[in-house]
């Protein structure tokens, strides 16, 4: 195929942004975003709650009823856009004050201001704390700046606004995020306590990521020095995620396919921590797992299709990108492995079918043009588009690249059945950095307890237990400690592990294998560091 000349473009629908899988601070460039004279409204609810994740409809814990979203999603503008990537990066790795800051705000200033909002709600909260007249006033009774209370939830110093008005824009906004996050349930701290929700609950989801994989050889894709997208960089790639980038791949499938067979799955064998959610389910206690997995070993593992959603599609098949035709996965298994570009053979076929094009025959000319001056130098006409050979279409494994809708199944089981049903949720092996996967926590009932479940610890959703170390050793102590028998060839038969408190925290707990300690190992060593980066100052936990 020619590279050279450029292709047709497919055809496309317009898509509401909240359905697209899509990354945490895609853009943050604060300065390109328009004034707007609408930010009275940001005090309550906006657009930051997708279409598809309506806030559960009971009480918070002041009595008052959650927000409800505020806007269509169709018509979202890129403004919006932008704002909702601003707003992402906030969330995600927000400011973090240490003692040489002097912000003029304290640890205790800033746990104070997150109370009063969850008493008061957004809009009485912003209208006690921003004057309507200057956002860069001093405010009465409090001496706290606009500037302090964007500190204290996570805006930082380094975003270079334009002018106020987007400031108190983004701040409002903020500020209204921060009231729809889940707290953390105080009941639910210790391991044991994740076990007994185990053999109390009857309807879990099970929200999983590559870490779950990672056991078997198959990398992952964030962590530092051996995941997927730091080889990437390594090989010159500016951004490891534009590999999955569809635009991206359209313009150019070779990079794809010239790095897709490091996470090509084998079929072979599954992970320990498969096992447990196959576990669950023949309790009779899964519900739903929402895997962001594309190697499809959850079908490998028994999980039933009908509990599974495959939320960022697999490599069970590929679609060819021009005419739609469907194959099984392992079809073009053996050109992602000699990283060769694979064609549709369907529209191969169809081509060969087909009598070679024929050029368009010659406009003729006007009598009044056929004596002026060099007239042979005048042509509109493109010979050489006119010999364009048709190419046939590239095959892509159906896994749902960043820009592409999620799949409806997701959307519709979500908020028709397991929204209305849940009971426990159980997030393994992701860092719930991609959207909308990480955004369901906060859009589930608060009262639902939440464990998660991961090398290292995360901070931008309030976790009820957060348990650190390889998942295949935390469900094995988890389901001993349920009485429940977890059998795995991967699993040795005097296998035990250590439980050890993370200093500072009364529900993260380091599982680690007997005889290790802290440090010892990659995955225990990145857990021991200190997490500055999720924000003690405004750790809820």
């Amino acid at each position: 195929m020619d590279r050279s000349r450029p292709q047709p473009p497919l055809p496309s629908v317009a898509t509401p942004r909240a359905q697209l899988k899509r990354k945490h601070g895609e853009i943050a460039d604060p300065t390109q975003l328009k004034r707007g004279d609408n930010h009275e409204q940001i005090a309550g609810p906006g657009p930051e709650q997708p279409v598809f994740l309506k806030k559960a409809t009971e009480p918070t814990r002041n009595g008052s009823q959650p927000p409800e979203a505020a806007i269509d999603n169709e018509d979202e503008s890129e403004d919006d856009s932008m704002l909702e990537d601003i707003l992402d990066t906030i969330e995600l790795d927000p400011y973090v004050a240490v003692d040489d800051d002097n912000i003029g705000l304290s640890k205790t200033q800033c746990q104070q201001l997150h109370r009063e909002l969850r008493k008061d709600g957004p809009e009485a909260f912003l209208d006690h704390y921003l004057t309507k007249s200057s956002i860069t006033s001093k405010l009465t009774e409090s001496n706290i700046t606009p500037k302090l209370l964007g500190f204290a939830f996570g805006i930082s110093p380094g975003f270079a606004f334009e002018d106020d008005d987007i400031f108190e824009l983004v701040l409002r906004k903020t500020i209204s995020r921060a009231y729809k996050k889940r707290l953390k349930l105080a009941e639910y701290n210790t391991i044991d306590d994740a076990a007994k929700l185990l053999r109390s609950k009857k309807n879990i989801m099970v929200i999983t990521g590559a870490g779950i994989s990672t056991s078997l050889g198959i990398p992952d894709f964030r962590s530092q020095g051996t995941g997927f997208y730091d080889k990437v960089r390594a090989m010159g790639y500016e951004g490891g995620e534009d590999v999955f980038q569809i635009d991206e791949f359209d313009r150019d499938p070779t990079i794809f396919y010239s790095l897709a067979g490091d996470i090509l799955p084998d079929l072979k064998r599954f992970s320990p921590t498969h096992a447990f959610v196959k576990l669950l389910q023949t309790n009779e206690r899964l519900q739903t797992n929402y895997t962001q997995n594309i190697d499809n070993l959850e079908e490998l593992a028994g999980i039933d299709k009908a509990r599974l959603i495959q939320c960022h599609g697999s490599f069970a098949t590929a679609s060819c990108r021009k005419c739609k035709h469907k194959v099984l996965g392992r079809a073009i298994f053996d050109d992602i492995r000699k990283q060769r570009v694979a064609k549709c053979k369907r529209c191969i076929q169809k081509l060969a079918e087909q009598p070679p094009p024929r050029p368009p025959l010659k406009k003729r000319k006007s009598k009044l043009t056929l004596f002026r001056k060099n007239d042979w130098e005048d042509s509109s006409d493109d010979d050489e588009s006119a010999y364009d050979m048709p190419q046939p279409g590239i095959m892509k494994p159906d896994i749902t690249f960043f820009g592409e809708k999620l799949p409806n199944t997701f959307f519709d089981r979500f908020t028709e059945k397991d929204c209305k049903r849940v009971d426990l949720v159980i997030v393994i092996g992701t860092s719930l950095k991609v959207a909308p996967v990480s955004e369901m926590p906060n859009y589930l009932p608060h009262s639902v307890p939440h464990i998660y479940i991961s090398r290292e610890p995360i901070a931008h959703v309030n976790f009820d237990i957060q348990l650190l170390g390889e998942c295949d050793h935390i469900v094995y102590e988890l389901c001993r400690r349920a009485g429940w028998a977890l059998k795995h060839e991967m699993i040795p038969k005097d296998f035990g592990v250590n439980v050890a408190k993370v200093e500072g925290y009364d529900c993260r707990w380091y599982i680690l294998p007997k005889g290790k300690k802290v440090g010892e190992e990659n995955v225990e060593s990145k857990a021991s560091k200190p997490h500055k980066k999720p924000g003690r100052l405004i750790d809820q936990q």
